[in-house]
């Protein structure tokens, strides 16, 4: 397939960075160790049956929506090597 001036496998290439960008965003996004019994945000209780299903759990369901809500500004688009770029 002509792709003007990328090397053959280059969108493949894009498209493996991208997916490895986004895993390591999710592992850096984990937590190890106790679950708190109170969010560190806004001491609310952590129910028991959330701290049992997310090990580690650090923060209360409202607090950790407004986390990932924040994070959702984040571009999940990989804009190495794009043609955009290069014009520039």
């Amino acid at each position: 397939m002509a792709v003007g001036w990328a090397k053959d496998g280059a969108v493949q290439e894009q498209i493996d960075a991208s997916v490895a960008d986004a895993v390591k965003e999710a592992r850096s996004q984990l937590k190890v160790g106790d679950s708190l019994s109170h969010c560190e945000e806004c001491d609310a209780s952590i129910p028991e049956a959330r701290r049992q299903a997310v090990p580690g759990v650090r923060l209360c369901i409202n607090c950790q929506a407004d986390q990932e809500k924040q994070g959702q500004d984040v571009s999940n688009i990989n804009r190495r090597a794009s043609k955009d770029s290069q014009l520039r």
